[in-house]
Parts: structure tokens; sequence; C-alpha cells
């Protein structure tokens, strides 16, 4: 950047859910809509309790040289409620204690996030939970940031305290449109120094991320709701058909089938060699 130049600011929506979990649109079509009908420059797919689309959403932006930069993320459902990790390299496991998941994420060298803290309507993470790893002595066991501004009415619930906690315990805020159909991707996002990952992630260590978010509407949120209900009844009809009636019709991710033999020998791979880090580790104790 030259004397006099205005700094590059960069944009991310680092939650956004596809129909391998409870959004509608799949990674290819995500992707489509980000790089053709927003000005986003760094995304994640964080569905619930899976990485399969955002592994393949990553696939096909650097097959295709995407200007957009993709980052593996997952929403993981832990015993003390909802937990972001972005940039990571394998599945989280669901229903494990608080502290154990977010070890597991700064293990994979990924950022842990709470999403929609304090919300009622979802499973936000409460106060005692996020000071209880605020205050631990892990040195794996730490908060990257909170996700303050979120569209829907989970986000807006608790979108002041959350802003106010940030601030008293020094972490960065974000923004992210917890996005479950195309239309609302973007409707929240982190605004940061930069254009790239990379760039997003200096910039949650070094506290200066901004975020901003479009509410949704009562009307919107019907809408979005709505979709999810097709889609689910798609789901429940698929899963129908191959539990009862014993039909080939697997679940649909909205990924190839090539691919998704290819993260199940990769996950493999990567539990295993944990496994075997974990045991030298122990011997060497």
């Amino acid at each position: 950047m030259t004397a006099g130049e205005t700094p590059r600011v960069g944009r991310a929506d680092m939650h956004i859910h596809s129909i391998a979990s409870d959004g509608t649109a799949s990674a290819a079509e995500i992707l489509d809509y980000v790089e053709n009908h927003t000005d986003l420059d760094v995304i994640a797919i964080a569905d619930h309790e899976r990485i399969e689309a955002a592994l393949e959403c990553r696939r096909l932006a650097r097959e295709r040289g995407s200007r957009v930069d993709v980052v593996v993320a997952e929403e993981v459902t832990t015993r003390s409620g909802h937990l972001l990790g972005v940039f990571l390299e394998a599945r989280l496991k669901r229903g494990e204690r608080l502290e154990t998941t977010v070890a597991e994420i700064h293990e994979q060298g990924g950022l842990a996030i709470v999403p929609h803290p304090f919300s009622a309507f979802t499973k936000g993470m409460r106060k005692h939970a996020i000071m209880r790893v605020h205050l631990s002595n892990d040195p794996l066991v730490y908060w990257d940031a909170l996700e303050g501004y979120n569209p829907s009415t989970a986000g807006r619930y608790g979108r002041a305290a959350t802003i106010r906690l940030a601030e008293q315990l020094g972490l960065a805020v974000v923004g992210n449109s917890d996005g479950h159909t195309l239309d609302t991707i973007g409707d929240g996002r982190t605004h940061f120094p930069g254009s790239t990952a990379e760039d997003y992630r200096r910039a949650i260590r070094d506290l200066t991320t901004t975020g901003t978010c479009t509410n949704w509407g009562f009307s919107r949120e019907i809408l979005i709701y709505t979709r999810q209900v097709r889609k689910q009844a798609r789901d429940v009809s698929r899963w129908g058909r191959r539990t009862v009636l014993r039909h080939d019709v697997p679940r649909d991710l909205g990924v190839p089938s090539d691919q998704l033999t290819l993260h199940e020998e990769q996950e493999a791979e990567y539990q295993a060699a944990k496994a075997r880090r974990r045991g030298t580790e122990e011997r060497s104790a």
C-alpha cells in the first residue's frame, strides 16, 4: 500500500449453513451466489455437526481460482451450547464438554468463536460458560471472538450484552449471517483490514474487526423457516425411503459421492494420526 492510500477493508461471513445440515442450498450454489451476488471476500460454511459441504466449497473455490477465500468451519453442539469452530481440518465431536471442544479447535489451528450468545431461541451459550473458558488456565482453552452481530431473532436477543462482554474480556467482535438461504448470506458480516482468510485471522488476534448486520423482520424469518421446513421434509422423505423401504437413497449433502468417500478417508487418517500423537505424548509424560 502506498502512502496516502486507503487501507483495504475485507468482508467475511463465517457462519453459513448448507443442505448438509439445516440450510437450503448446496456448497456449489453457495459459492456461486457469493461470487456473483455479494461483495464478500471470505466465507465459511458452518453446518451443524458436519464439515462435508465446507470441504466441498473450499475444493470448488480452489479448483476454479475463485476470488472468494473459503474456510472450513462447523457449528458444533457442546454440553454448554453451540460453538463455532473456524479454520478446521477435521470434524468436531458433538456433545463434548465445552473446554474439550475449544481445546480441539485450537489443536487443529482453528479459532473458537461463540455464536449468538445468550439466545433464548437456540442453544446459545450462557455467560457462566463463556466465563468458565475465559478464566481457564489451560493454554488451549480460550476464546478468539464473540459473534455480536447476527441478523436473526436469536442473534438480536443478546447483541448488546455480547458486545459489552467482548469489551470487558478484551475479545474481538465479529458479524455473521447465520444464513440458511442464499438471499440471507452476507446479511451479517465482519469487516477487517485486508481481504484474505489469513487477514481475517490476524484481525481477530489484533482486535481490529468490526461487525454489522441487517436485521431480519418477522415476515422474512417466517419465509426463511418455511424454506427450511420444505427442505427438512425432503430429508425426512429420503430417510423414510432409505430406512423403511430399504431403497438406496442416501442423505443429500450436496456433495459428490466421490468427494464424500475422500472426506471419510481423510477423516480416518486424521483421527489415526491424532491417536498416535496422543499415545506418544502419554508415553513421554
